[in-house]
């Protein structure tokens, strides 16, 4: 008896023993929670939990006390678990295969996963920087350009990536994630709908993204990741001035309610009076709440709000006679835009186990822009002397949509070959209304200046609803044959329907219509890591995106009652190579080298009435190389380049009657660059300088040979490029921050983008700032 009692006692403990179960928290260098970390039994890799939203754990164990912990960004752990409480730090990798972004996939992934070039601005180098203008921000990206007039453009602005200058729907913006426009309605400045005093990190996928996002990701997709609640009460609220008339008041705070809710609120009010430009007032107001909810250990719902107030005015782009003299005077007075967004997004995040994972997603949308366009203004001239008659016309339109978007995604990941799979769906039902009636202009015949209008009520360009609905099926599959090599490969069905009904019948645009258009895109690519700091990919990818609902249903091509001009989608075929390196860890390189053929590409033209508006080029061909790199000499001086050199082609392309096929496309530089010097000093601990140098290559303004030189020759109208220096110096004393810029140090005349004019016969011009000096202060809390 004595023998059977001792043999329970000793089985029951070795039972308990081989049972322990282990407790305990992840946490990061700053002993912040990281949820989402995986704790993976050493002895059964089937054994695995994932940390809580407070970076808590439970793990069984049968056998041992050995796990392995990782999370992605960090260096992984072996670490051995103790019975009490265990408190496991994780130390970030600097190593930049390791770098962890989201945007190739939606989900986290690590650099050397990703066959794609794509660049990441962290929460820091945002910090460093003290932009107060996004082309601060991603102007320090290879090969893009965001050309924007800091003296007049208010936010205004033109994107280039792996594409001339231009307005056309090339870029998707997205916001954790997610596009703050539906497919249709793009606008080239839809950017000034956001509030960057909530971005915590930006990343900048280039190249065709559309097997994951769809339509309109052609030259690169821009990622804006807005900050996450903090544990302990933090925030901050700042004042900035410039002498180009800006003024900015932001605010922010934040906070966790408990152990499962957190709160983020970011926002600023900023205002120009009485710029360096005339008629170039403007301001904004921007919010942005985030309310993060951990539901439980493995479940997660984030819901976000941003509302957006923008009034503008138009200057108008400036005569080259005008720009060249630095006169500033703007021919407007009464032109201006105004903006109203509002955009609520709900993520809920469920891990069902370690292997599967499903995000629930939806948005809605609501948008409105009025406008009196300076752009739409044509002062009018008599034909024989060309002299100014004392009127003009133009334009009032109203532009608005709202949104409804459904999004699915799951993520499955195997056993076999460290392979996983990503499935998801999306539907957005977006209806559209777009408005726009004539102005008489009033213009002095001395001075040139647009003095007042009439509004011809009633005598409609266009007034129409449309409804848009985008459906979509997507999934992306993954594995690694071998260690060192992954490969990718990736498939999107869209179909898009528009429902176009004229609300003019007769009067203007063309008869009512309904209009379909499908794509698939595929995407297929390869990593290979040749070591833990050099790696190689390859990919090609399919783009596309189809015609915008106001280049379809308002063009001057179109009889009124007429059928619907037929634009096509226009379709790219992305090839591309690539690699990423470090050195010694502190020299860091990015070389992409990219070949894009599009078919029917959206180009805008100027008519004989200098009218914009759109057509389909037959071929065009944009190839080039982007290369960047951050050599970090000492502790306290870093030194970086990015840059492209890039050729925009028509390959097959014809104009009025007129062949360009085989030319270089307008408004597309050859070279550019931005380089940066940061200083750190020892001596003076929290103290940052910057020197950074922007350079925009020569580009043509105008077609190859489309300017008539009066003697029976033709030429090409050209912008020579600019070379612009610019410095900072910040400083931070415990919670108070300074900072001051020192804009164009050298006071160059330069232009953000010039374009030819076939009716005045020269080019027109965006400023650039003059010399110009900005100071920020902010009290951190």
């Amino acid at each position: 008896m004595k023998q059977l009692i001792t043999l329970t006692i000793c089985l029951v403990s070795l039972f308990t023993y081989a049972q322990n179960t282990y407790s305990g928290q992840i946490i990061d260098e700053n002993n912040q929670p990281l949820p989402g970390a995986t704790i993976q039994s050493k002895l059964n890799k089937n054994n695995a939990v994932i940390s809580d939203g407070n970076g808590t754990f439970k793990i069984t164990l049968k056998k041992g006390n050995h796990v392995i912990v990782k999370f992605m960004g960090f260096a992984t752990v072996d670490q051995t678990l103790s019975v009490s409480n265990n408190k496991i730090k994780l130390i970030e990798s600097d190593e930049l295969l390791n770098e962890v972004v989201i945007s190739a996939s939606r989900e986290k992934q690590q650099r050397k996963e990703v066959p794609a070039s794509i660049s990441v601005i962290s929460a820091k180098e945002i910090a460093d920087t003290k932009a107060f203008g996004l082309d601060q921000l991603v102007n320090d990206v290879p090969g893009v350009n965001m050309s924007m007039s800091r003296a007049a453009g208010n936010e205004q602005h033109m994107m280039s990536v792996r594409s001339p200058i231009s307005t056309k729907s090339l870029f998707l913006y997205v916001e954790d994630g997610l596009p703050i426009r539906p497919t249709a309605v793009f606008n080239h400045n839809a950017l000034l709908e956001m509030n960057d005093v909530a971005f915590n990190r930006v990343e900048v996928l280039k190249g065709p993204a559309s097997s994951i996002y769809g339509s309109e990701a052609i030259g690169g997709s821009f990622n804006f990741l807005t900050k996450n609640p903090t544990r302990d009460f933090t925030g901050g609220i700042g004042f900035q001035i410039n002498d180009m008339g800006l003024t900015k008041y932001d605010l922010e705070v934040s906070q966790y309610a408990g152990e499962n809710v957190g709160f983020y609120l970011g926002t600023q009010y900023v205002q120009r009076k009485n710029g360096p430009v005339e008629h170039s007032d403007y301001e904004k107001f921007a919010l942005t709440f985030k309310n993060v909810n951990h539901l439980s250990a493995t479940s997660n719902w984030v819901n976000v709000f941003d509302i957006i107030e923008y009034r503008s005015d138009m200057s108008g782009s400036l005569s080259e006679s005008d720009y060249s003299k630095g006169n500033y005077e703007s021919d407007q007075t009464f032109t201006e835009r105004e903006a109203f967004s509002f955009r609520f997004r709900s993520t809920l995040d469920k891990q069902w186990n370690v292997k599967n994972k499903t995000a629930f997603n939806f948005i809605f949308r609501k948008n409105n822009m009025d406008q009196n366009p300076s752009y739409r203004v044509s002062q009018g001239r008599d034909w024989t002397t060309r002299e100014l008659t004392g009127t003009g016309t133009g334009e009032i339109n109203s532009n608005g949509f709202t949104s409804y978007v459904g999004l699915i995604q799951h993520k499955i990941d195997f056993d076999f070959a460290n392979s996983s799979l990503i499935i998801g769906a999306s539907a957005d039902f977006s209806p559209q209304s777009y408005q726009a009636e004539t102005i008489s202009v009033i213009v002095n015949t001395e001075t040139g200046q647009n003095t007042g209008f009439t509004l011809n009520a009633g005598d409609y360009i266009i007034n129409y609803d449309a409804d848009i609905f985008n459906y979509a099926g997507y999934f992306q599959y993954e594995i690694n044959p071998t260690e060192k090599l992954k490969l990718t490969a990736a498939l999107r069905y869209d179909g898009f329907d528009y429902d176009y009904n004229n609300l003019v019948d007769g009067v203007a645009g063309p008869k009512d219509s309904k209009n379909s258009y499908n794509n698939v895109s595929p995407k297929f690519g390869a990593n290979y890591n040749v070591s833990r700091n050099l790696g190689l990919y390859a990919n090609y990818s399919n783009g596309f995106t189809p015609p915008q609902t106001s280049s379809l249903y308002r063009n001057s091509y179109v009889g009124v009652g007429e059928n619907v001009f037929d634009l096509k989608p226009s379709n790219y075929h992305n090839y591309e190579i690539g690699t990423y390196l470090t050195l010694h860890k502190n020299f860091k390189i990015d070389v992409a080298v990219y070949f894009l053929d599009g078919k029917n590409t959206l180009v805008t033209l100027r008519d004989e009435a200098d009218n914009f508006f759109s057509a389909n080029a037959g071929k065009t061909r944009s190839y080039g190389i982007e290369y960047g790199f951050k050599y970090t000499l000492t502790n306290e001086l870093t030194i970086s380049h990015n840059g492209s050199f890039a050729k925009h082609r028509y390959i097959d392309f014809f104009d009025g009657g007129v062949d360009y096929s085989k030319t270089d496309r307008p408004t597309a530089p050859k070279v550019l660059g931005n380089s940066k010097i940061i200083y750190k000093p020892v001596y003076v601990k929290n103290m940052v300088l910057s020197l950074t140098h922007e350079l925009v290559g020569k580009y043509n303004t105008s077609f190859e040979n489309q300017v008539d030189n009066g003697d029976g020759t033709f030429g090409t109208a050209t912008y020579n490029g600019h070379n612009i220096f610019n410095f900072l110096a910040s400083y931070r004393y415990q919670n108070i921050e300074i900072w001051s810029h020192v804009l164009n140090i050298f006071d160059d005349l330069y232009s953000p983008r010039v374009s030819y004019s076939k009716w005045s016969r020269a080019n027109s011009y965006s400023v650039g700032n003059p010399r110009a000096f900005h100071f920020g202060i902010k009290y951190h809390f």
